[in-house]
């Protein structure tokens, strides 16, 4: 099987299908699927021509999505609107605003912010009435794993003791067992500087994640450019037991995508 691998689209659409064209996954002949290591939404503007691709996908039997951080911020802000939560949030108080959340329901639902802010009752109904929540956001899998590699979102789940900044994190051999809490807290690791740093593996297999910026990799462990100046690489990251594809789009202007054989 061959598998397109992506992560980190965040709302853009345009990005991805350059990427994908790039790839050959549109020309692709032999039976191939797309992996989306999560985070498909927030902080671009194209929200719906994204989720209808994936739903054409997935009624296709083409898609593998991967739920990441941003899956579950949407999740949270919704039921923050739900106990009245809408002033801080539309008000560029919150999280949520500033990570792209607040605008994806808008794009969601259709409706304009003022309108929304009015009427948030309207705004959570359309939203979990939406094909997104209701058809492709259920089909949203915490990791995905064929004979050499594992791929998902931030990371595997940990061990973990102390307290931040102070967290000791160790290797788990029970992670694929994880409870839900668990993942959710995993989906914000740095897989980067787990496998690099803590040497953080999953023995004989390749984990493949999104969530932290590549640039970080080049910068840290390849000495290569910086993680944010004009010198940085969003390129893949590849290291022993890790590729990393998040290419923080937002700044690069690109969405990265690989393809692997397995």
């Amino acid at each position: 099987m061959k598998y397109y691998v992506t992560a980190d689209v965040h709302g853009y659409y345009t990005y991805l299908k350059e990427a994908l064209e790039q790839a050959g996954f549109f020309e692709e002949t032999e039976p191939h699927k797309l992996i989306l290591c999560g985070d498909l939404l927030d902080r671009g503007s194209e929200a719906n021509q994204l989720i209808d691709f994936m739903l054409e996908l997935d009624r296709e039997g083409k898609l593998i999505y991967i739920l990441g951080n941003h899956e579950y911020l949407l999740i949270q802000c919704l039921e923050e609107i739900e106990r009245g939560g809408v002033h801080e949030i539309a008000s560029g108080f919150s999280h949520h605003s500033s990570n792209g959340t607040w605008g994806t329901l808008l794009q969601i639902s259709g409706m304009e912010e003022l309108e929304a802010y009015k009427n948030p009752s309207e705004l959570v109904r359309r939203v979990r009435n939406s094909s997104f929540y209701k058809k492709l956001l259920p089909t949203g899998i915490d990791y995905y794993e064929t004979p050499s590699y594992i791929f998902t979102h931030g990371w595997i789940p940990c061990r973990s003791k102390g307290f931040r900044p102070f967290i000791r994190y160790s290797y788990d051999s029970n992670w694929r067992g994880a409870d839900i809490s668990a993942w959710k807290r995993a989906r914000w690791h740095n897989g980067i500087e787990l496998a690099c740093g803590r040497g953080i593996l999953e023995p004989d297999k390749t984990i493949v994640c999104g969530h932290w910026h590549t640039s970080y990799g080049h910068s840290k462990f390849n000495q290569k450019g910086t993680e944010s100046g004009d010198d940085a690489d969003f390129s893949p990251f590849y290291a022993t037991g890790i590729i990393a594809l998040d290419s923080c789009a937002a700044i690069s202007k690109k969405v990265n995508c690989i393809l692997i054989e397995d």
